[in-house]
């Protein structure tokens, strides 16, 4: 089984791609990042993040995209709504090639990789390179964050 895991952001959104074994053994297949300029337009932006996780999805054929759910915090009301657009842009990229779509919440994902619902980004790019044996953490946190995602769906539903 494939799965892409995805940290969305307006500026940066990470990715993760992983396959999964019948025995549960997880491989790291790709991972990166989709840049985004603040000066571009909202709808430049978020065609780049489609189209960039639609060629994604087109080349590794996942059978699930994973993402965290959205949090809001009444200090920040507009990075929720920003942070809302990319993860739209993201559901529709599900939507179109009929991959489907889970989320969880960040605590949950926290959990499922480290132990602990209220790890921290540290945390959680230190287990991410401890659990694929990479040499180097992965960067920038968006990634590890990505890649989290999609161990929280094989540690929540396939186990």
């Amino acid at each position: 089984m494939i799965i892409l895991g995805v940290d969305p952001g307006l500026n940066v959104t990470g990715y993760g791609v992983i396959e999964v074994d019948k025995s549960k053994h997880v491989k790291l297949k790709e991972a990166g990042v989709i840049r985004t300029k603040a000066r571009d337009a909202i709808s430049d932006r978020l065609e780049k993040i489609h189209r960039g996780l639609l060629n994604i999805v087109k080349e590794y054929k996942p059978e699930v995209l994973v993402l965290e759910k959205l949090y809001s915090h009444y200090k920040h009301p507009v990075t929720s709504i920003l942070m809302g657009h990319a993860r739209g842009a993201i559901c529709l990229v599900a939507g179109v090639s009929k991959v489907k779509l889970a989320s969880f919440p960040s605590t949950r994902i926290k959990k499922a990789v480290t132990g602990n619902g209220h790890a921290s980004k540290q945390q959680i790019q230190r287990m991410i390179q401890g659990l694929f044996g990479l040499k180097e953490k992965p960067e920038p946190m968006d990634v590890s964050d990505a890649l989290a995602c999609a161990l929280c769906y094989v540690n929540v539903e396939l186990r």
